[in-house]
């Protein structure tokens, strides 16, 4: 067994609460998220299966979905929901399983990692990974959404200097009380707090503790606009941030752009646009290319934990379920989370402790996964 020094550190933070799925190694949690698949142009034969006959409509019938393996980080385009890009990839793919790693809002491009088949079985890493936005506040009014898609709630005449707001963005960096907008995922008991707040309910969400890691004056092109740039830890919503900032500098202020640029592994080089993909579809389709170009590895949403290579041997035990003994001086000393592969290929995810590997997830890679030239990242 060898440990690959690449993968030197344990991701530490939970999944980001607005579209949170927990990481209990289970695989319902990760239901696919709606969408058709496209019907295939020729019917099948007519039989006495109800079953079959139930999947007919006219002379057309759904493609059997198949098995897709890997991360599609899709450039969202404004307007289209976190939602509708899964079924729009799933589609695209015709794939049986899918899920996203964390919700973008319609009004926001960029990046949204989506998750293909056994990939969905590693959204929680990517979902406990820093975000990074660029993000424009319009000051002089605040809105119910704290974006420019809410109904304007206060104004004001008054314009922060550029001094002001390098003057405030200390007070935005590190661990800072935050309390998340009105019109947020969170739950109150046990209805979502946008739905309240959509019923004319007066909603109270108690402030919580996020993490900004850092937050930048990118650009004030005029005086009633100002661009930043955050990084930012589970948890924190941008638009609370711009909210926050407009009532302490004596004004109001509301997003008008935002664009996410990172989200855990996954940066802007990463990232396609869905045109792009809709080509790279057709072309695959006419045997001009292949899809599995467009996927990324499953394990790119590990880069963060420690890689443990195994034997064959030890890899068939892990497949079945059962723990591998830590023998021998060159066996890893480290603890904690790793994900295993055998001669180069992802094979579970599981916990070392008490001198043993002890399976969690095993992965299952039948089917189309990523071309081997994207296991480079760029």
């Amino acid at each position: 067994m060898t440990m690959d020094p690449a993968h030197d550190t344990i991701s530490g933070e939970q999944a980001d609460q607005r579209d949170v799925q927990k990481n209990s190694f289970a695989d319902d949690n990760f239901a696919d998220l709606g969408g058709n698949s496209r019907p295939h142009q020729e019917p099948r034969r007519v039989n006495n299966d109800p079953r079959a006959n139930a999947k007919q409509k006219g002379n057309q019938v759904r493609r059997d979905r198949r098995d897709v393996h890997g991360w599609v980080v899709l450039d969202k385009p404004i307007g289209m929901t976190s939602t509708q890009a899964v079924a729009v990839l799933k589609r695209l793919f015709n794939a049986k399983r899918a899920g996203h790693a964390g919700t973008l809002d319609p009004l926001a491009s960029g990046g949204l990692p989506i998750a293909l088949g056994e990939a969905t079985k590693t959204v929680p890493f990517v979902m406990d990974g820093r975000k990074r936005y660029q993000f424009t506040v319009c000051w002089g009014e605040e809105r119910d959404t704290d974006d420019i898609e809410g109904r304007v709630t206060a104004t004001s005449d008054q314009r922060p200097t550029r001094e002001a707001i390098l003057a405030l963005l200390p007070r935005f960096t590190g661990v800072i009380e935050q309390i998340p907008p009105r019109y947020s995922a969170i739950k109150v008991q046990g209805e979502r707090a946008y739905d309240l707040a959509r019923d004319g309910e007066v909603v109270e969400l108690a402030p919580r503790p996020v993490e900004i890691h850092q937050l930048t004056l990118v650009d004030q092109p005029d005086n009633d606009r100002a661009v930043f740039e955050a990084e930012c830890g589970k948890g924190t919503y941008v638009r609370a941030l711009a909210r926050d900032m407009g009532r302490i500098l004596g004004t109001y202020g509301h997003i008008c752009a935002l664009r996410r640029t990172l989200v855990g592994p996954f940066g802007e080089n990463d990232m396609i646009p869905l045109d792009q993909l809709e080509a790279l579809c057709d072309r695959a389709a006419s045997g001009e290319g292949s899809l599995a170009d467009a996927l990324m590895p499953v394990e790119t949403a590990l880069d963060d934990i420690p890689a443990l290579a195994v034997t064959r041997a030890d890899a068939a035990r892990l497949h079945r379920g059962q723990a591998v003994l830590l023998r021998g001086r060159d066996a890893p000393t480290c603890s904690g989370t790793v994900y295993v592969t055998v001669a180069g290929r992802l094979l579970a995810l599981a916990e070392v402790g008490n001198g043993e590997i002890i399976p969690k997830r095993v992965f299952n890679l039948t089917g189309l996964t990523a071309s081997p030239g994207r296991n480079e990242r760029n």
